[in-house]
């Protein structure tokens, strides 16, 4: 089967240059900012520090959000919702979280994934049961995945769905963990194995808060998001009726991972929302503090603080529109890579922007009145959201090992297998964008440059490391971050070829890609090893005596 997504057809030998020609944002602006006045208009009956002392949004407040149409902005018209595209519901991400992210993920998380399973996979009278009721809030959905011993290896999830005798309906036995808006929800999509013997056979199911069974604890107390629900849930014999599975038996890894990049796509939209928020309050508070008879924003390492701010918002912006470009054309394309990068990067970049802006607040941005503390602790968990860092920083080189050797090497044996991967050494990347900008040209030979070294890295670690390269992360990391470069270098320069349909792009666009190219080289140079550092090395011979250490003293 021949790949589909945009980064996988990179590394199988080429690149269509019509996806610069086709690709433009669609998207209502004033469609959007009605709907962001709207959510600001509550905020203001409702401030966040007295939500975050509450320690929840009140029923009042979540009936209201429910009116002007947060719980329903994906939902399409015909089912009761609003009917925005991917593009339009990451603008208004960011505007709701540079307001409040506590009250916000009420409605991200329900919109990004908690109901995205019915939306993306439900027949039609599934659609017609849940989706019109969660348009309007009146049922809030949950998704409950993570489980207490099973975070990121969802495919060993232990909740157990099994068939009745009689066939009408499953019973449901586990528990769920950290599942947010567990105690606003009237629905989950629940993930459960069907299969004791087959890791990964999963089924996805509609499963209603008030059912007989179905326990939700109490609200988990968090650093941050205060105001956002997060709880546990058990399920204890509850029958689910067979029309409430989603999708086919067996299904249920592949909806997972499908509704994942939604869920990612919002987190990289909250991201840039929150970086741009901490650039604008940069940009005033380095204007109006003078020291030395100047305004700091005229030191450099000032400057370069805003500098790093304004660059990664605008690649973080470019990643996810460009990934929303190929969700957008099909909402169920398998964009686990791209959406990765936009989770990883948006989420990191952030959290440095959230640190720079503190620090250039100076001692009255360490005060709890400051609006630094609590951005800093809702936004922390993003990076643990959807899968931690540390997944998502070897992820892509996984997928991308599976998809190009092992399905290649499927059935191959002994020479037959050598000559496949000596083959995929010898290949070449069929690149061929071509800019006549100068910055644009270098943007995009570096990218081509990333996506022939992956593609020959791939082959050439397996074949020294076989089975044991999962094991390899310092590897699958520089794999990885080749790949996001590549993916943020052609993102910049697809949205700048879109722009330049309706009117030139501006010299500060080239500067930030040049900026970006710049840190992209430095990042090249240091990730194209076949092997660890002495540096690497050293860390698992060190991390080894600390635990030799360890169990000494514990005796």
């Amino acid at each position: 089967m021949p790949p589909d997504a945009f980064l996988e057809r990179i590394f199988h030998g080429s690149i269509d240059p019509d996806v610069f020609r086709s690709f433009r944002v669609v998207q209502d602006e004033a469609k959007v900012d009605c709907l962001r006045k709207a959510y600001a208009s509550i905020l203001d009956e409702y401030p966040a520090g007295s939500l975050e002392a509450a320690g929840a949004i009140p029923e009042k407040m979540l009936r209201r959000m429910g009116e002007i149409g947060l719980f329903g902005v994906t939902i399409p018209e015909e089912y009761g919702g609003l009917g925005f595209n991917v593009w339009e519901y990451m603008r208004l991400v960011e505007a709701m979280v540079k307001m409040d992210v506590s009250v916000a993920i009420a409605s991200i998380a329900h919109c990004s994934i908690g109901v995205k399973g019915v939306q993306l996979f439900g027949n039609d009278a599934q659609k017609r049961k849940y989706l019109v009721p969660a348009a309007t809030g009146e049922m809030i959905f949950s998704y409950a995945l993570t489980e207490p011993r099973i975070g990121s290896d969802a495919r060993h999830i232990e909740t157990m769905a099994e068939l009745s005798p009689d066939g009408s309906h499953y019973i449901l036995n586990g528990q769920k963990t950290y599942i947010t808006n567990a105690n606003y929800a009237g629905g989950l999509t629940v993930f459960a194995r069907m299969d004791p013997g087959r890791p990964g056979f999963l089924g996805v199911f509609i499963v209603e808060t008030g059912w007989e069974g179905v326990k939700v604890g109490k609200d988990m107390p968090k650093m941050g998001l205060k105001a956002s629900s997060t709880a546990p849930v058990r399920f204890t014999n509850v029958r689910v009726p067979v029309e409430n599975l989603l999708g086919k038996p067996g299904e249920g890894f592949k909806i997972a991972m499908t509704v994942l990049n939604y869920g990612r796509l919002g987190l990289g939209a909250a991201s840039v929302g929150m970086m741009e928020r901490s650039l604008r309050d940069m940009m005033k508070r380095s204007s109006t503090r003078v020291q030395f008879q100047v305004p700091i924003r005229d030191f450099p390492l000032i400057q370069e603080k805003l500098v790093r701010a304004r660059v990664n918002a605008a690649v973080s912006k470019a990643m996810n529109d460009f990934a929303a470009h190929f969700l957008n054309a099909d909402p169920r394309l398998n964009v686990a890579i791209e959406t990765s990068h936009c989770k990883l990067f948006g989420t990191t970049r952030a959290w440095d922007t959230l640190y720079d802006a503190l620090q250039v607040a100076g001692g009255s941005g360490y005060l709890s009145t400051q609006p630094y503390e609590k951005r800093m602790r809702d936004f922390r968990v993003a990076t643990v959201f959807e899968g931690t860092t540390e997944i998502h920083s070897i992820y892509p080189a996984l997928f991308l090992i599976r998809k190009t050797v092992k399905d290649a090497l499927r059935g191959g044996r002994g020479a037959a297998a050598l000559t496949l991967c000596l083959k995929a050494l010898a290949a070449r990347i069929d690149w061929k964008p071509r800019f006549d900008n100068k910055t644009m040209r270098r943007a995009s030979r570096l990218a081509g440059a990333n996506a022939t070294t992956i593609s020959r890295m791939i082959p050439a670690l397996y074949l020294l490391y076989r089975d044991r390269l999962p094991e390899k992360e310092y590897l699958l990391r520089r794999i990885s971050t080749l790949s996001l470069y590549l993916f943020g270098l052609v993102a910049l320069l697809a949205g700048m070829s879109a722009r330049s349909g309706s009117g030139p792009y501006g010299e500060e666009d080239l500067r930030v890609l040049a900026h970006f190219t710049e840190e992209a080289a430095l990042a090249r140079k240091a990730n194209r090893r076949l092997f660890d550092s002495r540096k690497e090395t050293l860390d698992g011979l060190i991390c080894r005596d600390l635990f030799r250490g360890w169990k000494d003293e514990r005796g």
